[in-house]
């Protein structure tokens, strides 16, 4: 029997996903770091069984009525957990925040500069003082009523909407309409309401062409479809729309980019004519602090910002003494993290997935929390050695203030400074699962069969990576002029037929060059120009263009926002794997075609799960929950379909394999071999096929893409573009990715990427590193040329680090 102050986490039979019975114990105030291959089961241990278990304990405390508000989280399949503080998660967060949401919202700081205005701002002679709710754009009380706190206004005109005014609507010339079906009901909904389809817009009566652009009715109209051969259609009730209110409410809703982007195309924006793009009402922005309003403040760099309230605050009011000495000690957390280039107003959408976890890593440090276990996804993701140090401190601090540090971690600096380890391997999925070594991390060198030992230790046997020799360019991409956010002024070049890679502190405008202007200009060019579009708004002029017949851009947005997408369906092996189904005698028996055996559609599936696998359970005065579907206890198919067996295997178990074991499997069989491959040669051979896309980390998303990519038969030369394509892999599973990266520019390709990990520089041809800083004091190439080079650059953040890559 363990006593109530065990100074150790005990983890007794851990069996969640692919640990195998693990027992661990993990000291308490301590930095614990969990090191393993992807898909070994690290994230399994800390996340999925230490955490999700002190989260399913803190919900059982909670009173049921409450509780079933809360996302309800499953009991850890673990035998006993003793010891196990409260505990906080701060994962990389895949979702993608709203609009409105910014830094000042994620690390609260907009509360706190909004209580200072309404507490200690200067307001004009007989104004009323107002609550901090009015200074905030996302409140009806102090959001501009003109543009609802958004600051800026999307207009659209009858040009924009109808390029082309020669054609008749049913020709096409209300060009902003939607396609297929939707825009074909659009127009029969107007002619059921007696508008003519059929002449030329440009003679259609200037009251009508209003009223079909931009009226606000919504009329519901009954239309009679005209009957097609072999169909019947029969009468149906159609909602009219305009043109300009589908155009703003696809622009304002939908999640689907190239559906935006469409839209995009039959608006302008400009800022509000009513707040100039404050997004505040009037009697908000009359008030001010230190000279300047609140919308000034919230725009300048959290540096600078804290520059001007420590000369404020100084001589001011007890009351604004208070208040800005809060936001001073607040801020700093931030800046220390590096992110002193963020301004308040900045939205989260256009925050890396690091950038966020540091900004809420910022705004726990300042909770003043103790006693609790502090579970951390990555906090190196996107993080520049420079910034690495600072990171270190803050996580130190955390420690320091009587709390446990679990952090899931594979930059070997991070690993380097942990009190504890807790090594899981020794490969990924079925071929992991167990702990190799738990103890301080000197002792992981006594264990040879640890994948994470040649990194961490080098020095005892590790080949040096070989000295190759710079690619030569066939030829050079020259961007001249570059304005775009804070990389203004820029001329740039990218070699064509070697491997890049685009370096630099945080916020120094990586993603901004490569992932905004090259790729925009890119998508924009069309066939047989230099470029268009992107070129003429983010460059004075862009050459070179013409030797890149098609760009890949590879990101780490999700695959998929449903447990419906998963990796099978995405590759498209779902669809060989059906077929393949199909073309057993049993099917052929029973007539079943390749549709019978999705679990997306009627017919296969089983119908009391609707193909989910499980279903929701209505408690009596208790919390719903989720358990396996009664029927198919799982399967998502109905007996019939699960009754057809390919070499043994229902389709239900098939989705079950991991790309490795499907690759055995599926061994001579040419559609689904393919695929398989790529996937093992980008290092995923642990992902199931089933595997949903919302089990996937950024990482594992960007790898799926572009193992999808590598299985299309590659024409004429192709760019690729990609940002940062080692977040989440353990060394060993870099080298995979990296041979496989360096094989495509071999074939003739041209791979760009935005990366941190110096290994990966090393072995680039060609380095622009970007800064010196971050914001506005980044945003210009330092330096260019060969690894060897940039490690010799006396201006460079990056060189000393590259230097020590290159053993130099």
């Amino acid at each position: 029997m363990h006593s109530p102050h065990d100074p150790y986490v005990r983890v007794r039979g851990a069996r969640e996903h692919n640990l195998q019975d693990v027992n661990v114990d993990i000291p308490r105030d301590s930095l614990t770091v969990f090191t393993g291959v992807s898909g070994s089961g690290k994230s399994s241990l800390a996340f999925g069984t230490i955490y999700a278990e002190a989260q399913r304990r803190y919900f059982e405390s909670v009173a049921p009525y409450a509780r079933r508000l809360i996302h309800q989280v499953g009991a850890p399949a673990v035998g006993e957990i003793t010891g196990l503080p409260p505990a906080v998660s701060l994962e990389q967060r895949r979702s993608a925040p709203g609009a409105r949401s910014s830094v000042g919202t994620v690390t609260t700081l907009s509360n706190s500069l909004r209580m200072l205005f309404s507490r200690a701002g200067d307001y004009p002679p007989g104004a009323e003082r107002l609550d901090s709710d009015s200074f905030s754009p996302n409140t009806a009380v102090g959001a501009c009523p003109e543009c609802h706190g958004l600051g800026r206004i999307h207009r659209t005109d009858e040009e924009l909407l109808v390029p082309d005014p020669s054609l008749s609507i049913r020709e096409g010339a209300i060009a902003a309409w939607p396609g297929a079906w939707q825009g074909k009901n659009l127009r029969d909904v107007l002619d059921a309401l007696g508008y003519d389809v059929d002449r030329p817009w440009r003679e259609l009566d200037p009251k009508d062409r209003e009223w079909i652009l931009f009226t606000d009715e919504q009329p519901v109209v009954t239309v009679h479809p005209v009957r097609d051969a072999g169909r019947i259609q029969r009468p149906y009730q159609g909602t009219y729309m305009s043109a300009r209110r589908y155009v703003l409410h696809t622009f304002a809703d939908t999640k689907s980019r190239s559906l935006r982007a469409k839209a995009e195309r039959f608006l302008t924006s400009a800022p509000c004519p009513v707040c100039g793009g404050s997004r505040l009402r009037p009697e908000a922005m009359a008030v001010t602090f230190a000279g300047r309003t609140i919308a000034e403040l919230a725009g300048l760099p959290l540096s600078v910002l804290a520059e001007v309230l420590a000369g404020a605050g100084a001589g001011g009011e007890e009351t604004a003494r208070v208040l800005t000495a809060d936001l001073l000690a607040r801020i700093g957390t931030v800046t220390e993290l590096g992110l002193g280039y963020l301004s308040l107003d900045r939205t989260a959408p256009t925050l890396s997935s690091g950038e966020l976890q540091r900004l809420r890593l910022a705004t726990q440090l300042r909770s003043g929390l103790f006693g609790v276990v502090y579970v951390l996804d990555e906090p190196s993701a996107g993080l520049h050695p420079a910034d690495t140090e600072a990171l270190l401190g803050v996580l130190g601090r955390l420690k320091e203030a009587g709390n446990s540090v679990f952090v899931v971690e594979h930059q070997m600096d991070v690993v380097r400074r942990a009190d504890w380890l807790v090594d899981v391997g020794p490969l990924a999925g079925e071929h992991g699962g167990r702990v190799l070594h738990s103890g301080p991390p000197q002792g992981l060198a006594q264990v040879p069969e640890s994948a994470t030992r040649r990194f961490l230790f080098p020095e005892d046997g590790r080949d040096p990576a070989p000295v190759r020799e710079p690619r030569t360019p066939s030829g050079w991409i020259r961007l001249t002029g570059v304005e775009r956010h804070n990389v203004r002024g820029v001329d740039a070049a990218f070699p064509l037929g070697v491997f890049t890679a685009v370096t630099g502190v945080s916020g120094s405008g990586k993603s901004t060059l490569v992932g905004q202007v090259l790729a925009g200009v890119l998508a924009d060019r069309q066939p047989g120009e230099e470029a268009t579009g992107a070129g003429e708004r983010f460059c004075a002029s862009v050459t070179g263009l013409d030797a890149v017949d098609r760009l890949v851009q590879v990101d780490q947005k999700p695959i998929g926002r449903t447990p419906r997408s998963n990796l099978a369906t995405y590759t498209g092996l779902f669809d060989a794997v059906r077929k393949l189904f199909a073309r057993t005698e049993k099917a052929r028996e029973r007539g079943y075609g390749a549709g019978r055996f999705s679990f997306n559609v009627s017919g296969g599936r089983c119908e009391t799960c609707q193909g989910e696998g499980f279903v929701s359970v209505e408690l009596l005065f208790l919390p719903s929950t989720y358990a396996p579907c009664p029927d198919c206890h799982g399967a998502r198919y109905n007996p019939e379909t699960l009754g057809v067996t390919l070499d043994g295997l229902t389709i239900a178990q098939v989705l079950d394999l991991t790309v490795e074991s499907a690759a055995s499997f599926f061994s001579g069989t040419p559609a689904a071999e393919r695929a398989l491959r790529t996937l093992l040669d980008v290092g995923l051979g642990y992902l199931r096929l089933g595997q949903p896309a919302t089990e996937l980390s950024g990482g594992e998303a960007q790898r799926i893409k572009l193992a999808t990519e590598l299985q299309r038969t590659r024409r004429g030369h192709t760019l690729y573009l990609l940002d940062e394509p080692t977040t989440g892999l353990h060394p060993a599973d870099v080298e995979v990715l990296m041979r496989q990266l360096h094989a495509l520019v071999d074939g003739g390709s041209t791979v760009v990427v935005v990366e941190h990990d110096m290994a990966v520089v090393a072995g680039a041809d060609h380095v622009i590193d970007l800064g010196p800083e971050g914001g506005d004091r980044g945003g210009r190439i330092v330096a260019a040329g060969t690894p060897a080079e940039v490690a010799r650059s006396a201006g460079s953040r990056t060189a000393p680090y590259l230097a020590k890559a290159l053993g130099s």
